[in-house]
């Protein structure tokens, strides 16, 4: 498997040790060299999906929609390389963080909404997206993607974390990830999909392309 990583985006040593980074202000105490911060993929399904080398099909430069941005964590290091951001958060208190990371990121647009409801940001999130990036703690995951691909361009690509407990706290993992695999496929074609088990529990990445 090949390390596939867009532009700007790099492996670097922090402290000796190698570590994913992007070029940008700090934004939650993560360790810095220079104009490089180091990304955790302990914190971040999408640097997770990056340390298992995933093909996501990131180029850098891209316009992302990014879907459960919380406090800015990854998404902030999104905006470092790709272009126009739009980070969809439905929380205030994580918003206010978010608002902050996007201060030194003129291509970052913080939007205080929900993901379920595209309708209601779909007035400012341009069409023809390169990326959906879905990281979002609910029932429906797989119905959030459905209906944020009216975004998507026809050879965009989603990169969904799949949260199992989120679906369904009693049920086996991968019973969940194949129920969600299954409900994809009325809007998407699967590429690759890999357990995060390294880094988060019972989460599933998906690299997926609109049909």
């Amino acid at each position: 498997m090949s390390d596939v990583l867009p532009d700007g985006v790099e492996r670097r040593q922090f402290d000796g040790t190698e570590r994913l980074a992007t070029r940008g202000e700090p934004v939650y105490g993560e360790p810095i060299d220079g104009e490089w911060r180091a990304w955790n993929p302990n914190r971040s399904k999408l640097g997770a999906m990056f340390d298992l080398e995933m093909d996501t099909g990131l180029e850098g430069g891209e316009t992302v929609l990014y879907l459960g941005a919380a406090s800015g964590t990854t998404v902030s290091h999104v905006a470092d390389f790709a272009g126009p951001t739009y980070a969809v958060e439905f929380a205030p208190r994580p918003a206010r963080d978010l608002l902050e990371a996007a201060e030194t990121r003129p291509r970052l647009f913080p939007l205080l909404k929900d993901a379920r409801k595209p309708e209601t940001y779909a007035h400012v999130v341009e069409s023809d997206v390169d990326v959906i990036v879905q990281d979002v703690a609910t029932r429906g995951q797989a119905r959030v993607a459905l209906e944020n691909a009216q975004f998507l361009a026809d050879d965009g690509r989603l990169l969904l974390a799949v949260k199992a407990r989120s679906e369904d706290v009693t049920r086996d993992p991968a019973a969940v990830f194949e129920d969600v695999q299954a409900a994809l496929e009325d809007g998407y074609e699967i590429l690759e999909t890999q357990r995060l088990e390294a880094y988060h529990t019972d989460h599933l990445g998906i690299v997926a392309r609109p049909r």
